[in-house]
């Protein structure tokens, strides 16, 4: 009779597991917070009582996300710039590891941060924890070997981009390709005038958006020469208007004191925390690399994006990675849509004409090649990303 009863409370137990399941999460940046967020969604629709705990930002902690530490300790950009805060960071992976192998999630998810999720992955994994990675690092660009390392560290990788899914199958490593989220959340036309109209900002006016970045790094390196470039933008035309799209107060703050520094008497227009908008209102953007020239590819707006490292960090980026663009309009269309600037070339002498090259000019051509990204993506990943998840439970 006892045997019997345990085995109906172990029964009802993994149940009960089975349906209320525990999802740990490691996000980086906020690009990866966005990611976490809209899977978070999907998950929940299946599992209303699930539990969501790891790093997570603000998006998901609105969702009810429990987070460890800070994801803004995980978001640091460069090489050389990781080695100041590699104290900290396997700190937060070691605490994470032991939580994690103590408290056993149903399924690890790391997102993006591939040198902090994957070795964290793979020692879960050994404890027979089941793992996913969602985006895939760059292994098709550089250190392609890492793929074996992918292999042994996850159960399933979740692709945003089609090419990388035929990397994967070559190396027989599971990969679901589930598209890319912002090609789901963002219209296929954007209307200028409302965007315009719901910032405030003048209907007949060329506007350009100014966006150096969302990490610190970046705003330091970047923002000197987007002022510089702003001011000869204006000299040349007075009416053009400039408006400085930023992520957060602290990044904020940062972009202001810089200008006051450097360029006080430029007119530009600060908005905190409403990218999006930002660039659908604008006629061209002036913007640093990363997930956020997508989105300006998804939006159809024309581009300059430019690329500035640490010295030592850009030396060894051009010795191990090995592509012809940087940037990921230009990767999925396996050809040059947009201007890439990298290291000394961002500078007035080479933005300038650039940037009212895409201002004075017709872009319909740049724009039919963007929508043809655009329906490529749009796959509902959030969606396909949760049911890759829960067919691994």
């Amino acid at each position: 009779m006892n045997n019997q009863l345990s085995a109906q409370a172990t029964e009802t137990s993994e149940a009960k597991a089975h349906h209320t399941p525990t999802f740990a999460i490691v996000v980086g940046e906020h690009s990866g917070d966005t990611l976490g967020a809209g899977l978070m969604v999907e998950l929940s629709r299946h599992y209303p009582d699930a539990k969501f705990i790891g790093i997570g930002g603000p998006k998901m902690l609105a969702l009810g996300f429990e987070s460890l530490f800070a994801m803004d300790e995980l978001s640091v950009m460069g090489l050389v710039e990781v080695l100041g805060r590699i104290k900290r960071l396997l700190h937060i992976r070691k605490s994470l590891t032991q939580y994690f192998i103590k408290h056993k999630p149903s399924v690890f998810i790391g997102i993006d941060a591939p040198d902090f999720n994957l070795s964290l992955e793979e020692k879960l994994k050994k404890e027979g924890v089941k793992t996913v990675h969602y985006v895939s690092p760059s292994v098709w660009a550089w250190r392609e070997k890492r793929v074996f390392k992918i292999e042994k560290a996850t159960n399933m990788v979740l692709s945003l981009l089609p090419f990388e899914k035929q990397f994967y199958d070559k190396h027989q490593v599971p990969c679901t390709f589930v598209g890319h989220p912002l090609a789901d959340d963002i219209p296929l036309l954007s209307n200028k005038a409302e965007a315009r109209s719901k910032l405030s900002l003048p209907q007949q006016n060329k506007i350009v958006a100014l966006m150096p970045g969302s990490r610190g790094g970046e705003l330091e390196r970047l923002v000197p020469p987007f002022l510089a470039s702003a001011q000869l933008l204006l000299a040349s035309d007075p009416d053009v208007v400039f408006v400085v799209p930023m992520i957060s107060e602290k990044r904020t703050a940062q972009f202001n004191k810089i200008r006051q520094e450097l360029a006080p008497e430029l007119p530009v227009i600060v908005i905190t925390n409403q990218t999006q908008d930002v660039m659908a209102a604008s006629d061209c953007l002036l913007m640093a690399s990363g997930t956020v020239t997508l989105e300006a590819a998804l939006i159809k707006r024309p581009m300059v994006i430019c690329y500035k490292f640490n010295l030592l960090t850009y030396w060894l980026a051009m010795w191990l990675v090995k592509l012809k663009w940087f940037s990921l309009p230009n990767l999925l269309a396996n050809r040059t849509l947009v201007p890439e600037l990298l290291q000394n070339e961002v500078e007035p002498a080479h933005i300038v004409p650039l940037i009212k090259e895409r201002l004075y000019q017709d872009q319909e051509t740049l724009t039919q090649a963007f929508t043809d990204i655009h329906k490529q993506l749009k796959q509902n990943a959030s969606e396909k990303a949760a049911k890759a998840v829960i067919e691994l439970l």
